[in-house]
């Protein structure tokens, strides 16, 4: 039977299969061509032009570009191949919808790209635009795109858009109950970017987890936390959890307890207690609003002195180091003034007549 199929095909038929073929590998190398010369061609003139706008254009389209030689190279081949109707109606339809579908590949890579162009919206006008929202807007920019591009490829395959919505209404009822979870993390992406309690970039913490936002889409908040992981929170999640965004602390608390030692006499420890306040009201990098030294506590075994103030910077490096150099400096003082830091201690006490050992945690002289 094969063998048959083979005999009725003409010298005629073979001569255009060949030319089919031929167009074909034509086109192949065309399309080399294009993307080793032509391409790089465009490229550098581009970037001569110095815009911006213009190099995304081309990077996203490079691949659906070398596509379009093969689309192009199918269908003049197939005005030679002698058993194919180059104007069949599915034909057309399939050919159609080749190009719809490189259009939509190039729009959908330059809207990942479309981050630059708020960023610059932002920098050229009044319009601010939160980082956080950037990337949302990016995502349904992607999403538009492909629901479009859906819709014109069904009606050139004469199905009605309005039709198939009617479809989908009658089961929406189905659909909504099976995507209940993604609608809730819908709405709380919703929520967070309206409410704006974080942005891209900023450290925050919450009853789930602690690090760095880097990323928000539809479903879920991606966040680093400081050993290096990235953790994925739902939306849903993360809107109805209390949020501390430590990114926003215009100042930085240091508080704590001196202890210094029972035996310390009223004068020293006020003199102590004065240097310690007179240093941090002249420190440079210590806020000056709220700053307290003060005696406070007689405890167990020590008496306390308390420090409550802030440091201007937010950086965690930088407050470690201030902290250290205020730490180092206090030290300095309480060995100036001869008074020793406090430690839990005991003291026993022995009585002779009764042979009874009475203990007292605290210090005190005997």
């Amino acid at each position: 039977m094969n063998w048959q199929f083979w005999n009725t095909i003409s010298q005629e038929n073979w001569i255009d299969i060949g030319i089919s073929i031929g167009v074909i590998l034509l086109f192949l190398i065309l399309r080399k061509l294009f993307t080793k010369y032509v391409f790089y061609i465009i490229v550098k003139l581009t970037k001569k032009t110095k815009s911006e706008f213009l190099n995304q254009v081309v990077a996203a389209f490079e691949r659906p570009l070398r596509w379009v030689f093969i689309l192009i190279g199918v269908y003049i081949a197939l005005d030679f191949f002698p058993y194919i109707d180059q104007h069949n109606q599915l034909l057309t339809q399939l050919l159609r919808a080749g190009y719809i579908l490189l259009i939509t590949w190039g729009l959908y890579n330059l809207s990942s790209n479309s981050s630059f162009f708020f960023m610059k919206l932002n920098s050229r006008t009044n319009i601010q635009i939160d980082k956080i929202l950037i990337p949302f807007l990016s995502k349904a920019i992607r999403v538009i795109i492909v629901i479009i591009s859906i819709s014109v490829i069904a009606e050139v395959f004469g199905y009605k858009v309005s039709g198939l919505v009617a479809g989908l209404g009658i089961g929406g009822l189905a659909f909504a109950l099976a995507a209940q979870e993604v609608v809730k993390n819908l709405f709380g992406g919703v929520v967070i970017i309206t409410e704006k309690p974080f942005s891209i970039g900023e450290w925050i913490k919450t009853p789930t987890v602690e690090g760095i936002v880097e990323d928000i889409n539809f479903r879920s908040t991606l966040i680093r936390t400081f050993a290096d992981a990235v953790i994925t929170i739902p939306n849903s999640t993360l809107s109805n959890e209390p949020i501390t965004n430590w990114s926003k602390m215009g100042k930085r608390q240091i508080s704590f307890n001196l202890g210094v030692e029972y035996s310390t006499p009223k004068d020293k420890l006020e003199t102590v207690n004065n240097k310690i306040k007179e240093y941090l009201e002249n420190h440079p990098e210590v806020h000056q609003e709220t700053l307290f030294v003060r005696f406070t506590e007689f405890n167990h075994s020590s008496l306390d002195i308390m420090l409550y103030f802030f440091t201007k910077t937010t950086v965690w490096g930088e407050y470690l180091r201030i902290k250290e150099e205020i730490n180092f400096k206090i030290m300095e003082i309480l060995e100036s003034e001869g008074v020793s830091i406090a430690f839990p201690s005991q003291t026993i006490y022995f009585n002779e007549n009764s042979k009874h050992i009475v203990k007292n945690s605290s210090q005190s002289e005997e």
